[in-house]
């Protein structure tokens, strides 16, 4: 697929690394619970960012998180069998201008 792959440890760096790389899009999981959440609506509320389309996803049953990643401003919300499963039309879907 030809992706720049850049991988962020701690989610409260997400910001700061968007900032400074410009991002296409970002992938988070939601293992990382509130702090992942947290990352997602800071990339969202900063209007130098906002526009980063996110992909988030979760363990399947994880609807809580879902939810919640789906609130905070994630494009897309998707288990890991589907991000696993079907990342190119999730990809395609998520560069999507509105």
């Amino acid at each position: 697929m030809n992706y720049r792959v850049q991988v962020v440890s701690d989610p409260a760096l997400l910001q700061p690394g968007a900032l400074q790389e410009s991002p296409l899009l970002v992938i988070a999981d939601l293992a990382g619970g509130e702090k992942v959440m947290t990352a997602i609506a800071g990339l969202k509320a900063d209007a130098s960012t906002s526009h980063i389309p996110v992909i988030a996803f979760a363990a399947e049953g994880a609807t809580q998180a879902m939810e919640t990643a789906q609130k905070v401003g994630a494009k897309l919300v998707v288990s890991e069998n589907a991000i696993a499963n079907y990342l190119p039309e999730l990809l395609n879907q998520a560069l999507q201008i509105e």
